[in-house]
C-alpha cells in the first residue's frame, strides 16, 4: 500500500482498537510512532501541539513499526522521498480530505493553505484547511510540513516552526545542521 488517498483507511468512532508504541530517534529529536491494529496511526514529536496523552498509546512494542522505521530511516537519510506505507487515519471526513490532499504533494514542493482550500473546492477555507493540517496524527509521512501561508512564510507547524524549517530545509536538498539558534 502507499500512502495516496486510496492507502489510508479511516476507523469508525466506536470501534474497539488494540495500540502499541514505540520510540525512536531522528534528526529532528524523538518520533513516538503509534499503531492501530497492527496499523500505523500516529507519528509524534516531543512537545508536538495536539500530541495524544501518553496512556492513549498502547503498550510498547517495537514489532508493528520495523517497516516504517526503515522507511523514516531511508527518508532521514536522503534515499526516499515518498513513504509507501498503510495507514489508519483518525479523524473528520474534512481532515481525513485534507491529510489525503497533504499526501500529494511532492517532496522539496510546498502549498499555501489557501491552494489546498481550493483544490478541495472551498476556496474561503484556508483556516479550516489550517486547524486539519495541525491534527494530522502522521506527521512527516502524512508532510504537514510542506504547508506553508499565502506570502510564502512559514505559519504554524505542530511539531514547531523550527522544526518545520528545518525539514522544509532539508528536502529542498539544503543542509540541515539543527536549530538555528540566532536572535536575528
Amino acid at each position: 500500500m502507499t500512502t495516496t488517498p486510496a492507502s489510508a483507511t479511516f476507523r469508525r468512532p466506536g470501534t474497539a482498537v488494540h495500540r502499541r508504541h514505540t520510540v525512536v530517534d531522528s534528526p529532528y529529536g524523538p518520533l513516538t510512532l503509534v499503531a492501530t491494529d497492527g496499523v500505523l496511526s500516529g507519528l509524534y514529536m516531543t512537545e508536538q501541539r495536539h500530541r495524544p496523552p501518553e496512556e492513549t498509546f498502547g503498550e510498547p512494542d517495537p514489532r508493528p513499526f520495523t517497516e516504517a522505521i526503515r522507511q523514516l530511516d531511508a527518508y532521514f537519510a536522503g534515499e526516499l522521498r515518498e513513504f509507501d506505507l498503510p495507514l489508519c487515519l483518525d479523524g473528520t471526513p474534512f481532515q481525513r480530505s485534507v491529510w489525503v490532499q497533504l499526501q500529494l504533494i511532492p517532496y522539496g514542493e510546498t502549498r499555501s493553505y489557501g491552494e489546498l482550500a481550493e483544490t478541495l473546492g472551498k476556496p474561503g477555507a484556508s483556516r479550516a484547511v489550517g486547524l486539519a493540517n495541525g491534527k494530522n496524527p502522521v506527521g512527516i509521512i502524512v508532510p504537514c510540513h510542506r504547508v506553508i501561508g499565502a506570502s510564502g512564510g512559514l505559519t504554524g507547524y505542530g511539531g514547531g516552526l523550527d522544526r518545520k524549517q528545518r525539514l522544509l530545509a532539508f528536502e529542498k536538498g539544503g543542509r540541515d545542521d539543527g536549530p538555528d539558534l540566532s536572535l536575528f
